[in-house]
């Protein structure tokens, strides 16, 4: 029965998540939310390091790594399967209608609207990342000041290869390593 409520859960994810596997993640936060004995959101950040640090698309990525989490290997080639499966029959449905509908004032418009809903589940990704990756939230409620609040170390670290990334232009995979030996010798 789990096998089939990750297959369904990652489906309506592929079918939803425009924009990418970042568009991924609110579903994610919404599977955890909803299954927590799935996986916390804490686990999500460790989805993202893995996912951006390994081959292929991150969306993929991740849903691999929350299915092995949730039911060994078959829960993980499951999941993938599922999550790609609408985006291999909106293609096909699409590839074979587009031509005709192609100078459509609808299509276009639908195209014009899913830009904006693309760059929300990013930003709304991004926010739910931050909130777990830069932020100690169990500061507000310990009654520690603002400066426990911020996981400083973090926060450099970011700016830092933030920058460095625009400057340098080196590829995001040494981004990636440099940042897990940072991590390590600081210990985040």
């Amino acid at each position: 029965m789990t096998l089939l409520l990750l297959m369904f859960e990652f489906f309506k994810t592929g079918l939803f998540s425009i924009g990418g596997g970042l568009a991924t993640l609110p579903f994610l936060y919404e599977m955890s939310t909803n299954h927590p004995d799935w996986f916390t959101h804490s686990d999500i950040a460790d989805m993202i390091a893995i996912s951006e640090s390994t081959p292929g698309p991150i969306g993929i990525n991740m849903s691999t790594y929350a299915g092995y989490s949730v039911a060994g290997i078959p829960g993980g080639i499951l999941a993938s399967l599922a999550l790609a499966l609408p985006s291999v029959i909106i293609t096909l449905i699409i590839a074979r209608f587009l031509a005709k509908f192609r100078q459509s004032k609808t299509v276009e418009g639908a195209f014009y609207g899913l830009r904006p809903a693309s760059i929300a589940m990013i930003s709304v990704a991004f926010l739910n990342v931050a909130k777990v990756a830069l932020v100690n939230l169990d500061a507000l409620t310990s009654g520690a000041g603002l400066g426990e609040f911020f996981i400083w170390k973090a926060i450099i670290l970011g700016a830092v290869i933030f920058i460095a990334q625009k400057k340098l232009k080196w590829h995001p995979v040494i981004f990636i390593v440099l940042s897990a030996v940072v991590g390590i010798v600081l210990k985040f």
